[in-house]
């Protein structure tokens, strides 16, 4: 396999040092796709000449850009201005004159459009056959197939024909793909990511997802795609969960009896490795009973909800029946059987399962459970397309509609050869600390990019977080935030006496922690503005993060920690303040 050489965090590192060219980069991505052919992954390729203009058009507008050179593919749901977006289906194509918001802004950021992806039909599926372009397989065995139904977007990814890709997810088809072609899935907080310019499956359960080759680069692009768009009725501004509140990493970990494999004992062998992997990663893991999750799960094909995706194509599949592939037809007519009683009722029911699986949630940092219990042959899936398809559900249904963050990461190789992977789930807006557990998974680093040149970095680590009262004088300065990291654990913290509450944070000899900050871009002269204003004792310095970087960050006068009370314990401010929250 070649998408090593495409991670997008090291094409950007090496541009900016010299040690590649985007031309070279984007001869080989091209060379690579002639060289497999468009089909089955590929449902419509830019031409080089295009890419190279929009290369050129990056270097003058988007140098400095976040992925400036780095090529990417589109599932083709998602609308691309000037390429037909088809769903999957000839009939359906229509060519949209604007982006989809998150391609948009994935563009300005220097990111450089190959084409669009092949899909599951009007991306109902979880298998990647359900195609008039053909089927997708695994890059790890032909025989097998590739997930979806971002099926395309996967194996571009995973095959070096693109850096990173967008899917979509509604039911898993962002993670299932991903644990099959041994990436990256990361499936965001539902509205976190804007759906504007995406046919719908379910639209109110719809998410754009990523594809990447590590949790950082997944991390990375989250970054640039993100963001409220008041066009999109769906789209939301993040709050922020509560954390468990403990200092040690705790885990859930589905009862044995909640588990099912499908007969399936290596991939039963390798969640069990990688529940031990947590263990010795230094985790505590909690039982959890998958029960009132797998109930949510059968809402989604089994309830109402199938009528949503009625309402999504219901006016095409009228005209046309016969150009929308029999399986796909199928499901989507069992709207047919539901009523407006049945659609309230549905969502009574799912009211009081979200209500229910809340205290379990807010008592762990993630949950760990298989992507898929199972890895078919296409031969397998096409003789039974629709109960495999719905066994390759079974730890993904549910996490949309109960409103869950979800990422998806390799854990391990079977002895046939074929990836395994997991997935880490947490509440809405859960996103980065999923991503923190699975780099300590993974093993990767908390790498940052570097600002670029007249903007200044400053982590923050109490009042001026995202959601607390002090942020806004950032925000009014036009501050962007960049991401949560941690520090390098040689610091302590306490809580001042101050008000609005804050912490103190303090560099330290002998026993110290690291401590969850959040990295805010500013430009110079915002910066300037922001430090004018900063109160005693508060101070601004150097902080060093995790990764070994230095960036600008709030220290304390040492007169103000004169009996206050240390709490570097709980990891973070947040993680303090929700211990307060939940204390009598």
């Amino acid at each position: 396999m070649t998408r090593a050489d495409l991670s997008p965090r090291a094409l950007v590192a090496d541009y900016r040092a010299g040690r590649r060219r985007p031309r070279d980069v984007l001869e080989l991505v091209y060379a690579r796709i002639a060289s497999s052919g468009e089909r089955p992954v590929w449902i419509a390729v830019e031409s080089f000449e295009r890419a190279l203009a929009a290369l050129e058009r990056a270097e003058r507008h988007a140098r400095d850009g976040a992925l400036f050179g780095v090529p990417f593919a589109v599932k083709d749901n998602i609308d691309v201005a000037g390429l037909p977006t088809t769903a999957g289906c000839p009939e359906f194509s229509y060519l949209p004159e604007r982006h989809a918001h998150a391609v948009e802004l994935l563009i300005r950021e220097g990111a450089l459009l190959i084409g669009k992806t092949n899909l599951d039909q009007f991306a109902t599926g979880l298998v990647g056959t359900r195609s008039p372009y053909g089927a997708c397989a695994s890059v790890y065995d032909p025989r097998h197939i590739s997930g979806g139904s971002s099926s395309g977007s996967a194996v571009a990814v995973a095959s070096g024909q693109a850096a990173f890709a967008l899917g979509t997810d509604t039911a898993g088809s962002g993670r299932v793909p991903a644990a099959f072609n041994g990436l990256v899935g990361l499936k965001p907080t539902r509205g976190l990511v804007s759906t504007s310019g995406v046919v719908p499956a379910c639209r109110s359960l719809d998410c754009v997802s990523i594809f990447a080759p590590s949790v950082a680069d997944a991390e990375l692009v989250l970054e640039v795609a993100r963001g409220f768009d008041a066009s999109d009725p769906f789209s939301r501004t993040p709050s922020f969960p509560r954390t468990s509140g403990k200092a040690r990493l705790t885990v859930g970990v589905p009862l044995s009896s909640s588990l099912e494999f499908f007969g399936d004992a290596e991939s039963a062998r390798l969640f069990e490795a990688a529940v031990e992997r947590f263990v010795a990663l230094g985790a505590e893991t909690v039982s959890v009973d998958l029960g009132p999750f797998r109930e949510a799960a059968r809402l989604l094909y089994t309830g109402p909800w199938v009528a949503e995706r009625m309402a999504a194509i219901g006016d095409f599949l009228e005209r046309r029946p016969e150009a929308v592939h029999p399986v796909v037809r199928g499901i989507v007519g069992q709207a047919a059987g539901y009523s407006a009683r049945d659609a309230f009722e549905g969502s009574y029911r799912l009211a009081a399962l979200r209500r229910a699986i809340e205290p379990t949630l807010a008592a762990l940092d993630a949950l760990v459970v298989p992507t898929a219990p199972t890895h078919y042959t296409i031969e397998q899936v096409l003789a039974d397309p629709v109960q495999l398809n719905s066994n390759l559900g079974t730890y993904t249904n549910f996490v949309n509609l109960l409103d869950m963050s979800g990422l998806a990461v390799p854990a391990g190789v079977r002895r046939d050869g074929l990836p395994f992977g997991v997935t880490l789930l947490g509440p809405a807006f859960a996103d980065e600390r999923l991503a923190e557990i699975g780099r300590l998974f993974a093993g990767e680093a908390a790498a940052l990019r570097a600002p670029t040149p007249g903007r200044v970095w400053l982590a923050v680590a109490g009042a001026h977080l995202s959601g607390q009262p002090l942020n806004h004088e950032l925000t009014s300065r036009g501050a962007r935030r960049i991401r949560t990291a941690r520090t390098a654990p040689c610091y302590r913290l306490y809580a001042l006496a101050t008000t609005p509450p804050k912490p103190g944070l303090v560099r330290a000899a002998g026993t110290a922690h690291a401590i969850e900050v959040e990295v805010w871009e500013l430009d110079e002269a915002g910066f300037g503005a922001f430090v004018a204003g900063v109160p005693g004792p508060m101070t601004i310095g150097s902080v060093e993060l995790d990764d070994g970087s230095l960036v600008k960050g709030f220290a304390c006068e040492p007169y103000a920690l004169e009996g206050a009370r240390e709490i570097s314990t709980h990891g973070g401010w947040r993680a303090y303040l929700s211990s307060q929250t939940a204390s009598p």
